[in-house]
């Protein structure tokens, strides 16, 4: 209740500071590194990390810091190498979104680019939304033994107010809490844990009696082709930050690019401390409980730990945690797919005279509308299997928006040769591998397989070519053979296309000044 109250003031206070669609959707880009650091942290994180990284390292141990890995490299990338020229040539273009900038960028009159991008995350940004819902249920039901549906109810009927009120300001501020409560719970956790089981010497000692295979980063399986495969899929999760508009909003709302060195030093320590926290809460939860005391479900690791081994209050605190990581996505989220449907489409493509007053309060009725859309997606993810592990469902929807997004803006800011009918194509190509190599692929490799076969399959040893290409595939997961897509498509229709790179006028002159060393002119 506490926690529910502190959003609710939040919405309400940040609601009178949102006078116009720049404040709703870019905070009038008057933000500064703390802010922006927490907030992309606390967004980029989600419900993966505080029930699903905790499950992942509650089942692989040690395999899981592939993960932390493949998330420092991330969040490094996005910050050290991309933000600075993203919010030169943000501001030079007074872009206030993603699409606005992908459209300048490209010199595209025609929309087609802009329509991609908001097509895609008003498809994509409810099933990313829509998994965050159904974590909001789980984590109701392992800590409180709420109905889900009851659980995912309350808990979305919060971040509706203060999403819908308050706008991205409403946003960032709440990450800010947000993401304070998650990093001190992934950091004090696993230190309670190990003082309970009596330091790092006896979780060791413990988990080489009850689950060797947790103290390899391989899990006991060496390094194998398919071993390989899903050590390259863990890390490869830090592809989606390399472009993903609910991140990259962030770099367009900070105030001054002289923001970026400091922000980067607290999203570096945040992510390198509340990953590692996660993992080794899963570490010593398993060293303490095994499977059937937690409920048969590894995502209650950390509902369960934190119950056993914490007073109720600060277990009270890990629920408002545990909810704080959903909330600060699926706002996110909200805010992007609204900023997509009212600025991208309604806005810059049908009515570019509609006034200030009248822009805010159609975002908020969309932003509105696309919650109970997220809303019923998560309701039906959990009325079709209350039982399926939370990182992957949300990895899905991850994927499809860095697979769609991220290529076209890594090339973007460091090819001028990228023409919008590359970007266009790549958006497309990227945007359809997610499905296809999740469902369409293994399905033709191996048809008909049942869970039992499957897990038949992965156990054994001896496998056809096609088989083996399945089993790598389904390691490897979406995100990494859709980047991979997307990026060589980019390449090549741009290489092809010469009518397209002829109409990219200055866009050198625009990428050498936003990689040179000196802040431009104002």
């Amino acid at each position: 209740m506490l926690y529910g109250g502190v959003l609710l003031l939040i919405g309400a206070i940040a609601s009178r500071r949102t006078k116009d669609i720049r404040d709703y959707y870019a905070g009038g880009k008057k933000l500064g590194f703390i802010n922006v650091a927490f907030s992309a942290r606390a967004t980029g994180e989600s419900a993966w990390l505080l029930i699903g990284l905790t499950a992942l390292g509650f089942s692989t141990g040690a395999m899981g810091f592939w993960v932390v890995l493949g998330e420092m490299l991330g969040v490094g990338g996005a910050w050290l190498l991309f933000a600075r020229r993203f919010k030169r040539l943000s501001d030079q273009y007074d872009s206030i979104t993603v699409p606005d900038y992908l459209e300048s960028r490209f010199r595209d009159s025609g929309h087609w680019l802009r329509l991609i991008a908001a097509g895609s995350l008003m498809i994509f940004v409810p099933i990313y939304a829509g998994s965050q819902v159904f974590a909001t249920g789980k984590a109701f039901h392992a800590f409180l033994d709420w109905n889900h549906f009851v659980g995912a109810a309350i808990g979305f009927a919060v971040v509706l107010f203060y999403i819908t009120k308050g706008g991205f300001i409403a946003v960032v501020w709440s990450d800010v809490f947000q993401g304070s409560l998650m990093f001190l719970g992934l950091v004090c956790l696993p230190i309670v844990g190990l003082l309970e089981l009596g330091g790092v010497t006896d979780m060791i000692d413990t988990l080489r009696e009850a689950a060797p295979e947790n103290l390899s980063l391989t899990h006991g399986k060496g390094w194998t082709a398919a071993t390989i495969t899903a050590v390259v899929g863990y890390a490869a999760i830090g592809l989606g930050f390399f472009g993903s508009p609910q991140v990259f909003v962030r770099f367009i709302s900070l105030r001054s690019e002289k923001e970026i060195g400091k922000g980067a030093a607290v999203a570096l320590t945040w992510t390198l401390l509340a990953d590692s926290g996660a993992v080794l809460i899963g570490m010593a939860g398993r060293a303490l409980y095994d499977l059937d005391t937690i409920g048969g479900d590894k995502d209650n690791i950390l509902p369960f730990m934190s119950q056993d081994l914490l007073p109720s209050f600060f277990a009270g605190v890990f629920i408002a945690m545990v909810l704080s990581a959903i909330m600060s996505t699926i706002d996110s989220l909200l805010v992007v797919a609204s900023s997509a449907g009212v600025r991208d489409f309604w806005q810059k493509t049908k009515h570019p005279t509609m006034s200030d007053a009248s822009l805010v309060k159609l975002s908020q009725i969309v932003t509105f509308v696309l919650a109970l859309v997220a809303f019923v997606l998560g309701m039906g993810i959990l009325a079709y299997d209350t039982n399926n592990g939370v990182f992957w469902i949300i990895i899905f929807g991850w994927s499809g928006i860095a697979a769609t997004f991220c290529p076209v803006m890594i090339l973007s800011l460091f090819w001028s040769g990228l023409t919008a009918l590359g970007a266009r194509c790549a958006m497309v190509a990227g945007f359809l591998g997610v499905p296809f190599f999740k469902f369409l692929v293994p399905a033709l490799l191996v048809p008909g397989l049942d869970k039992e076969a499957r897990e038949a399959l992965f156990e054994s040893g001896d496998r056809t070519l096609a088989e083996s290409t399945y089993v790598h595939l389904t390691n490897l997961d979406v995100l990494a053979p859709a980047f991979a897509v997307g990026f060589v498509v980019a390449i090549v229709v741009s290489l092809l296309d010469a009518k397209g790179r002829a109409s990219l006028t200055g866009v050198k002159d625009d990428l050498r000044g936003a990689g040179g060393r000196s802040q431009p002119p104002e």
